[in-house]
């Protein structure tokens, strides 16, 4: 059954008189077959596929930025009218259905008795959805079985379907235009119940640091001039107990502010760390093409600079708006009850500063999100540069780097400029508007008191509560710039936090305790872009304890084999099975502890040799490590170290060779003992010397294990049980080394150009 469609399908199905109930899968097409626009639908039943074209082109065009009216109407959501052609295909008719890539475009071919045809065309937009439509049909013809939970997550909306923009993350239907800025406060809010004892009692503490505050104005003014001086009142000539009091209460006030300063200081520590925390465990869920997309820097400015907003919103802006909103309430009623014609006097320029806060707002907003795009940017150019310093030097780009680094600097500066350029004209003519309201108390105050309608002392009073007030008013006036920052921050964590892993674990996952090492491959369809196949109907087995070789040219796709079997990547078609439990039900955890990876391009991390391999396992002992290290032939170098296994190795430590690098990664594999070994391309870029060390080494690891070994020199898989041989992402040919030599086929002319290859080494050696 599908999930309930969107309205602009509803009505096509209503106004077509068909029904939902047979609908297995429907894709919109924007384009015509004579390259103009307009709706084309492509509804695929199990009985017929049908095609409704609109007659007209749509009211409402589409873009990267949304829906645009044709016309200056107002935006409407887009729920299609007519009129229509319709045109009924019954299934058994159809051969197949086909998709064809063109410039930032494709078509839906259809292939009948009478010949192919093409049935529509669509935008590069559509692409995902065309080739689902096309595999769903190859299914449906051949009476397979149809996954219904992926079908219904494949028909959810790519975009808004309001204002018609494309979700900025797959998976993620929120879109950025129509984000209710209201709704992230809430959220905000809800994340906030985590410290609600420690705010608590920030609150309280600043409640009281300003409740015993309110009362030193009225000390100040009223009671010491008009009182203990003028002598009437109830403190009338007691100026030394007026003097106490004001002592008193300030020193009260202070302790207030001392006590919420020092749990202000612990919470702000404490929100900074679970917010880091936060947002990098969001980020170790996500897939692996999630980080492949993503620049290192932009990813950092998320973790460090956006956090780091936040904790402004937990520690000083939740509170003290409490707080100050609280004081502007209380100042407010204590200047009404002295004299409510001053009172209204002085916030005569209110209206015009909330004006211009509402005006403000949104472009503030705007710009701030700018702004990190840029910092973000420039971070990336800097990660880059560093991580790439041997390619820029070797090629001796450093001007290049010096210029592309110039160029971002200077955006991310107009950037910067344009929040502070907005921020230093608006917030000074706001503060000169609030503080206009204390020079009309003076004017009306002091004229007055020469009328000898007002003591000295009330106008004395009412001006320090008016400088009292001006702090929370100038914090009000602030807000927008805090909020502005918080929100935009909080947008881009939510973002991280919402994304949906292209590689999910199902709810009721099976934990593997025990894993025998039987994987078998069938027809799987692969790619990394939509229609744009990288495996075609690949199909192996390995029993347990096998040793299976992949060989192939560069970019047949076999590395791509390895990263489905190990799920860094969820197959398109097909199914691989492991123990005969499909990879998609196994939980990652489990799966991952039951397979290793030795592969060419080894990563050390910044530690100690010994860190490096018990990163594998961190609760293995020294000696379990010494062990690992021999099995790899790496213990005799690591001993010829400076500090031996505690040599600081990685970013800023000693530097290891290729092979010195392959023997650590095999330890780690070792240490990691694995049912299941992959072994992708771990000696491609070594000498002969260290390649036969690093083979012993290997012959150790593979023993008891299923191992997929893929390799460029086939003399690495002499001992292999069995060979693959793929070939522009398809198995060409498959069987022992003496049945694929017998079958003079594409192995035979591989084996063949390899032992050339040896003669002419040692042609040129000699």
């Amino acid at each position: 059954m599908m999930k309930t469609l969107p309205k602009e399908m509803e009505a096509v199905l209503r106004q077509n008189r068909l029904t939902q109930e047979d609908l297995v899968y429907w894709m919109v097409c924007d384009r015509t077959t004579d390259g103009s626009f307009a709706d084309t639908y492509v509804l695929l039943g199990r009985e017929a596929l049908t095609i409704v074209s609109g007659g007209s082109p749509p009211a409402l065009e589409k873009n990267y930025k949304g829906f645009v009216a044709k016309k200056k109407e107002k935006l409407q959501e887009a729920v299609p009218s007519g009129p229509w052609t319709k045109e009924t295909i019954e299934l058994g008719k159809v051969e197949s259905v086909s998709v064809v890539n063109l410039v930032a475009s494709g078509m839906i071919v259809i292939k009948e008795e009478e010949g192919e045809r093409v049935v529509a065309a669509f935008t590069n937009g559509h692409m995902a959805r065309a080739a689902k439509l096309a595999s769903v049909f190859a299914k449906l013809k051949k009476n397979e079985e149809l996954d219904l939970q992926e079908l219904n997550e494949e028909q959810e909306q790519s975009s808004c379907p309001k204002c018609g923009m494309i979700y900025p993350e797959k998976g993620r239907q929120v879109c950025p235009k129509c984000l209710k800025k209201h709704a992230i406060f809430t959220r905000l809010l809800s994340f906030a119940g985590a410290y609600k004892s420690s705010i608590f009692l920030i609150v309280l503490f600043m409640l009281l640091n300003s409740a015993t505050g309110l009362a030193i104005p009225y000390l100040q003014g009223t009671v010491l001039f008009d009182q203990a001086l003028g002598g009437e009142g109830t403190f009338a000539g007691k100026i030394g107990i007026v003097i106490l009091l004001i002592i008193g209460f300030r020193t009260i006030s202070l302790l207030f502010g001392v006590l919420y300063g020092v749990i202000i200081a612990k919470l702000a520590a404490n929100v900074s760390f679970d917010l880091k925390t936060s947002v990098f465990s969001a980020m170790q869920r996500l897939s692996l093409n999630f980080f492949q997309k993503k620049q290192t820097g932009q990813l950092m400015t998320r973790v460090n600079n956006d956090a780091t907003e936040l904790q402004y919103f937990f520690v000083d802006g939740m509170s003290y708006f409490i707080v100050n909103a609280m004081n502007i309430i209380g100042i407010t009623a204590i200047l009404l009850y002295l004299d409510w014609k001053l009172t209204l006097l002085c916030f005569i320029p209110l209206p015009i500063v909330f004006f211009i806060v509402r005006k403000v707002f949104p472009r503030l907003w705007r710009l701030s999100w700018r702004r990190h795009r840029k910092v973000s940017a420039m971070n990336s150019i800097i990660s880059d540069t560093i991580r790439g310093t041997r390619v820029v030097k070797s090629f001796g780009k450093e001007q290049n780097e010096i210029e592309r680094f110039q160029r971002a600097n200077v955006s991310f500066s107009e950037a910067e400029q344009n929040v502070n350029k907005l921020g230093g004209t608006v917030f000074p003519v706001l503060n000169l508007l609030t503080h206009t309201g204390g020079l009309l108390i003076w004017a009306f105050g002091g004229w007055m008191i020469m009328k000898g309608q007002f003591s000295f002392g009330l106008v004395l009073t009412f001006v320090n509560y008016m400088h009292m007030l001006y702090g929370p008013i100038q914090f009000m006036n602030n807000i927008v710039n805090w909020w502005s920052h918080c929100m935009s921050a909080a947008q881009r964590i939510f973002e991280i936090q919402d994304t949906v892993p292209e590689v999910a674990e199902k709810a009721d996952a099976i934990e593997l305790k025990e894993m025998k090492g039987d994987i078998r491959v069938s027809n799987v369809v692969f790619g990394y872009e939509p229609n744009k196949a990288i495996l075609k109907n690949v199909s192996m087995h390995a029993k347990p304890g096998q040793m299976i070789g992949v060989v192939g040219h560069s970019g047949a796709g076999k590395s791509t084999l390895v990263n489905l079997i190990s799920r860094l990547y969820d197959v398109t078609e097909g199914e691989i099975r492991i123990d005969g439990i499909d990879v998609k039900d196994i939980t990652t955890a489990s799966l991952r502890k039951h397979i290793g990876i030795v592969s060419q391009d080894v990563y050390v991390f910044s530690g100690s040799i010994a860190e490096n391999i018990a990163y594998a396992d961190s609760d293995c002992t020294i000696d379990d490590i010494v062990n690992a290290a021999k099995i790899a032939n790496a213990h005799d170098y690591i001993e010829k170290l400076p500090d031996g296994y505690d040599t600081i190795v990685g970013t800023g430590g000693h530097n290891l060779s290729g092979g010195e690098k392959q023997r650590l990664s095999i330890a780690r594999a070792i240490l990691h003992n694995p049912k299941v070994l992959i072994l992708d391309e771990a000696t491609a870029s070594l000498d002969t010397e260290t390649e036969l060390q690093i083979q012993e080494a290997l012959d150790s690891l593979i023993k008891g294990r299923t191992t997929i070994a893929i390799a460029h020199r086939l003399s690495t898989l002499r001992n292999a049980d069995y060979l693959v041989v793929m070939d522009h992402g398809k198995v060409v040919e498959a069987g022992t080394h003496e049945e694929l030599m017998s079958k003079e086929g594409m192995y035979h002319g591989l084996v063949k150009k390899h032992d050339e290859a040896l003669k002419m080494k040692e042609v040129i050696i000699a």
